[in-house]
């Protein structure tokens, strides 16, 4: 009878956490097997090292290469690849002997470890049992003494191998994370830490719960000082209220900034994972009461609703707050350079007072474009975004610009066409339009785009009614190239032609 295959995590690092069942089941192997680099020394032999006894058959599975470059015909990889099928022959050898082997794995047998290349060899042949470790993530965390996640937050994890530019994109686009084989990627990943903005959050755990372990805030650490057995920790955003002590330090020492992020039109799919990095990464959100709905605050976060006509008072108020230290999120719809709040921020603190503190702005999905995803690119070609609100500029400035717009037959993107207190603006609109466009103009209207009332309406400049338009509506005026189809679902799709007709 052929002998039982048993993957075994003995933790990473600490003997006393090695699970009962692990311990056991070394206790009683016929066969130990471990990894080890040429050097001989295995870290998950030495953990499991009190559990092994007289008459035991150990069989050492030495790498021919870690890092260095080999003279294999097939390279690297072929090297490690003959590497694994020999010793996968080594160990089936013992279980067709009717031997029962254990393979340690430091940490956990299936986590970044090298016992799942045995598994995939060997596990539809023989009888095996995988038996779960702690993992390093979850002993850099305890040795932190910060949650990785809490609710509904997302940990990820990552391998610091990947190229940086695409680590800081799930970096940003995640609540939590842990970045694994550090060593000679450190560079790479702290490049990536700085390019997602998450830096000045990220800690560095070496060697967690061994004699070795130290924990620093990664970017204290030197490069050259990094060994493989070493992790990232982004913590929980919420892993603040565990940290009163660095926290009391940062009030002094951390460089407040105001960070002004777009939320996209409405629906939460278009947040991009650099707005959702800037608002986990606040200590104070700003904005329009509406808009800050929309936003689930971490704990610890302190949220300043106010009401949409004190822009300039809700900017001064950012940045002062950034001047003392705070990191500030100012929170607009669609894309914050889109008739929002950027331009605001950016007016108030050209004010000598506020010449020290650092603003930045990142970008939302606008609702034009919202807007003409929804029935097709009437986009694309020319067009121009004009406000018909005259609350910052006077009426005769909107009107001369539309009809600029008109004569030039570009497609016209109009936002706030209407209020409770503006009813005229749209039919004074209409009506210059009318002088220099076609009855026929096609004409979208899109309300709450994204939002839970969404609605999308074809129609022309002539059978426009403006009372049925309101705030949240945004209308897009076709050029005479723009032409709407009538679609085989019956879904009417919009666009407007790339290229023009010779004059």
């Amino acid at each position: 009878m052929a002998g039982k295959l048993y993957g075994v995590g003995v933790g990473p690092g600490d003997p006393e956490l090695i699970t009962v069942k692990a311990a056991r089941l070394i206790e009683n192997a016929d066969v130990v097997a471990y990894h080890a680099a040429r050097h001989g020394r295995s870290n998950a032999r030495a953990i499991a090292a009190a559990h092994l006894r007289d008459g035991q058959i150990e069989e050492a599975l030495i790498y021919p290469v870690t890092t260095e470059t080999t003279d294999h015909p097939g390279g690297y990889q072929g090297a490690i690849d003959d590497f694994y099928a020999e010793s996968a022959a080594r160990l089936a050898a013992h279980l067709d002997a009717g031997r029962d082997v254990v393979v340690l794995a430091e940490g956990d047998p299936f986590f970044y470890g090298s016992y799942m290349h045995m598994h995939k060899r060997l596990a539809d042949r023989y009888d095996t049992t995988v038996v779960p470790g702690v993992t390093s993530v979850s002993a850099a965390s305890a040795a932190l003494g910060r949650p990785l996640m809490e609710r509904d937050e997302v940990l990820t994890i990552l391998p610091g191998t990947l190229p940086a530019g695409e680590l800081a994109a799930h970096l940003a686009a995640t609540e939590s994370a842990a970045v694994m084989k550090l060593g000679r990627t450190f560079p790479n990943v702290r490049a990536a830490l700085e390019r997602s903005g998450r830096l000045a959050d990220a800690w560095y755990v070496e060697r967690a719960t061994t004699a070795g372990e130290r924990t620093v805030p990664l970017a204290d650490v030197d490069p050259d000082t990094v060994p493989y057995f070493s992790l990232a920790l982004l913590p929980s955003p919420a892993a603040a209220a565990f940290g009163a002590e660095r926290g009391a330090e940062r009030e002094d020492d951390q460089e407040g900034e105001v960070v002004v992020v777009g939320l996209g039109p409405g629906d939460p799919q278009w947040l991009t994972p650099e707005a959702r990095a800037a608002i986990a990464a606040a200590d104070d959100l700003i904005g329009y009461g509406p808009y800050l709905d929309r936003v689930a605050a971490r704990p610890g976060q302190r949220k300043h609703p106010s009401d949409n006509r004190v822009e300039a008072e809700r900017a001064a108020f950012a940045l002062d707050l950034a001047r003392r230290g705070h990191r500030v999120a100012v929170i607009s719809a669609g894309d914050p350079g889109v008739f929002a709040m950027a331009a605001a921020v950016l007016e108030v603190a050209d004010d000598p007072q506020w010449k020290d503190v650092p603003v930045r702005v990142v970008p939302g999905l606008t609702a034009a474009q919202a807007v003409a995803a929804r029935v097709g690119a009437p986009l694309g070609h020319d067009f121009c975004v004009l406000s018909l609100s005259d609350r910052l500029k006077p009426w005769s400035v909107v009107e001369s610009r539309l009809v600029a717009a008109a004569r030039a037959d570009l497609v016209i993107a109009i936002y706030n066409p209407a209020s409770r207190s503006r009813t005229e603006q749209l039919v004074r609109a209409r009506a210059a339009l009318l002088e220099h466009r076609a009855p026929e103009t096609v004409v979208v209207i899109g309300r709450d785009v994204g939002g839970p009332t969404e609605s999308v309406r074809v129609t022309t400049l002539a059978e426009l009614d403006p009372a049925t338009v309101d705030m949240r509506c945004l209308l897009l005026i076709g050029s005479t190239r723009t032409r709407a189809v009538a679609g085989a679902d019956g879904t009417t799709r919009v666009y407007t032609p790339r290229h023009y007709p010779e004059a």
